[in-house]
């Protein structure tokens, strides 16, 4: 075979990355700009005035064809990304549930990207696979779930629910994997059971898995806006003596409107006797059990099939780190399990691939932020933080019901208090509760310096605080009960 000449090099430009000495300049500055910005963010107003359109105007509408230098784009965090932002580190961002990434997490997000490594299988990524096998563990034990649960990092709720419904159609035994849902005489409609306050992902769970929304039963709440266990075991008989086949119940620790905690321990006997799936969304409220005394919020998820719990919605993990616990991971793993040719490993069944578990082959080092963030605050500091919100949101819920232009719409249960102001003129008159309420979050959220959302409660429109972000401490919660009451008064005239 003839050997390859050797020609001379052509000319050709600089190709490859940032040789290391610019990187560590303009690492530097990224760190030192990072550094201000969470320092400074008291100084900024929440959202940054901004109408539609207006980030996109700054930039061209394409691409360069040349370099640009690195102090160029960095200047134009300042110039063209700043302005446009709604700040959700901010200790006044009091809407929705805060996802406030700390520093230590910050890190490891800096970190896992320059690893840049994918974790679709051991051999893979031997160290991120087993460090996401010891931090879970950590989280399983801090919230106390029994070590019969194995879980599973992925990057949201939403997707976790599916991979939860999906294990709960596997599970059932109707060969969905193998046969496919269309065309199947065989096969009758696949029932789902939900409160009607949980999460909208379930509803797109159901679609995507083909459920249907009409697979979906939503089961009534009672006053506290609670799953009602006799209801949910009528809707299982109905569905069963109409030929129709239950597959899972969901029920949910922390609704997102109000957050409410449906009655897992006697939905799970439920479940157990009727030889359903129980899925648990404990997204948001399965955080507060890592304050011990707090650990009734999980009471009956360890009957539990599987359970979320996001650490990037109340635990200081930066966005995006959600985590699937199961008791089954055999009936996950079988519902999803592929192996190419291309992917098998020597070792087998000696080693867990963690792309045998869900839809995604590509699997970011989400784990190692995890890890840091629960190393750098501790079991105990993390317990504190979350006790501290809870603490927070019921000072905040005492003074609302001690006073007579406001009231309460749902109970505290965590650290989300929803509200509305009572003009007494306005008493009894739905319609113009809801007009009024709304201009009121309005013009609270207009200067910038709190931002506060809305849910609607049986048709009531209720003002929403939600007490979660790393930052936000007593005197911000004591900010916005005061600013709330004036811009109350300045719209009541």
């Amino acid at each position: 075979m003839a050997e390859p000449r050797e020609t001379p090099e052509p000319d050709r430009p600089e190709l490859g990355d940032l040789d290391p000495e610019a990187f560590r300049l303009h690492g530097h500055r990224v760190i030192d700009w990072i550094a201000d910005y969470l320092e400074g963010l008291e100084d900024r107003p929440v959202r940054e005035p901004t109408e539609p359109g207006e980030t996109a105007a700054k930039v061209p509408d394409r691409p360069p064809a040349d370099p640009e230098p690195m102090e160029a784009i960095l200047d134009d965090l300042d110039r063209v990304v700043v302005p446009g932002m709604t700040h959700w580190a901010h200790p006044r961002f009091l809407a929705w549930f805060a996802s406030s990434g700390s520093a230590p997490g910050v890190f490891a997000e800096a970190l896992s990207a320059a690893f840049n490594v994918n974790g679709m299988t051991w051999l893979a990524a031997p160290a991120a696979n087993e460090l996401e096998e010891v931090a879970v563990d950590w989280l399983r034990q801090m919230v106390g779930l029994p070590e019969v649960f194995w879980g599973i990092v992925n990057e949201g709720a939403s997707l976790n629910s599916v991979l939860g419904l999906a294990a709960a159609r596997e599970a059932a035994g109707v060969e969905v994997r193998e046969r496919g849902l269309a065309g199947r005489e065989d096969l009758p409609r696949l029932v789902v059971y939900a409160s009607e306050h949980a999460h909208s992902s379930i509803d797109k769970a159901a679609i995507t898995l083909g459920f249907g929304t009409e697979g979906l039963r939503k089961i009534p709440v009672d006053d506290a806006f609670r799953m009602i266990p006799d209801a949910l075991e009528e809707a299982i008989a109905e569905d069963k003596s109409a030929g129709r086949i239950p597959v899972c119940a969901v029920g949910t620790v922390g609704t997102t409107s109000t957050t409410s905690i449906d009655p897992i321990e006697e939905i799970a006997p439920i479940c157990e006797r009727e030889g359903i799936w129980l899925h648990v969304d404990a997204a948001y409220g399965g955080a507060a059990a890592v304050v011990p005394e707090r650990r009734d919020v999980l009471a009956g998820c360890e009957q539990a099939d599987s359970v979320i719990v996001n650490p990037h919605k109340w635990l200081f993990v930066p966005i995006d780190l959600s985590v699937l616990f199961t008791r089954r991971p055999g009936v996950l793993r079988h519902a999803f399990s592929l192996v190419p040719e291309y992917l098998r490993d020597a070792r087998g069944e000696t080693v867990e691939n963690r792309m045998d578990y869900g839809i995604t082959l590509g699997r970011r080092f989400r784990a190692l932020k995890l890890w840091f963030v629960i190393r750098a605050f501790g079991a105990a500091g993390l317990a504190d933080r979350v006790r501290d919100h809870l603490d927070l949101a019921g000072e905040l819920a005492g003074w609302i019901d001690a006073h007579p232009r406001f009231e309460r719409l749902a109970p505290t249960p965590l650290s989300v208090v929803c509200f509305r102001a009572v003009p007494p003129e306005l008493e009894g008159d739905r319609a113009a509760l809801n007009d009024y309420n709304e201009r009121l979050l309005e013009a609270i959220d207009a200067d910038g310096e709190f931002f506060l959302t809305h849910t609607r409660i049986e048709g009531r429109f209720a003002i929403r605080v939600a007490v979660n972000g790393l930052r936000t401490r007593a005197p911000h919660v004591r900010e916005a009960w005061r600013a709330i009451r004036e811009t109350e008064r300045g719209i009541a005239g």
